[in-house]
């Protein structure tokens, strides 16, 4: 059997990990949906696709489980958003999230949903670890080596305090978006 589980993965961390090795318990197979694909350079999606993929395929190589890396780029019309998501990947039966809309959706379009618990859940997620990588505090207690390595060949910390930075003209919406034309 076949599973799907999406995430950003800004980076991929323990937490992912964990739920990744709960799920190989399960199936045969596994996709992993690299969600938000078409968004880099910004503070809360600082990595590519690319690099996020390559992340995830370092990361897995060790569980016994075949697993498939798959871009998927947002959709904005929540109503077709599994058909987008089914027509970018291989085919799969069940599907596994703790998002309560990605639950809802899949559920609507006939979908099995499986939830797995989270893990460590107020450290384990990607806004902590990104905010350790501006401050430069330890974040990587909070990744699997492979991501690490990922992250330091291609200066991600760097890039991901860059595009924290402001030069005092900006305005730094809540989201992280800037206006760089404040007036």
């Amino acid at each position: 059997m076949r599973g799907f589980y999406i995430g950003r993965f800004q980076p991929y961390h323990n937490g992912h990990h964990r739920m990744v090795e709960e799920i190989a318990t399960e199936v045969d197979e596994l996709v992993l949906g690299i969600g938000s694909a078409g968004d880099s350079h910004s503070p809360r999606n600082p990595f590519t696709a690319g690099e996020r993929i390559m992340m995830v395929n370092k990361a897995v190589s060790d569980f016994d489980i075949a697993t498939y890396a798959v871009p998927i780029e947002d959709l904005d019309r929540n109503s077709v958003w599994v058909s987008h998501v089914q027509s970018m990947s291989p085919a799969f039966e069940v599907a596994y999230s703790n998002n309560p809309l990605v639950i809802q959706l899949f559920k609507e379009a006939g979908v099995e949903v499986h939830q797995s618990p989270m893990f460590n859940r107020e450290v384990l997620e990607g806004t902590e670890v990104r905010q350790r990588m501006i401050e430069d505090r330890d974040w990587e207690s909070l990744v699997p080596d492979e991501v690490a390595d990922v992250v330091r060949e291609i200066d991600g910390i760097e890039r991901l305090q860059r595009v924290t930075a402001t030069d005092g003209s900006e305005r730094v919406g809540d989201d992280g978006s800037r206006d760089p034309n404040p007036c």
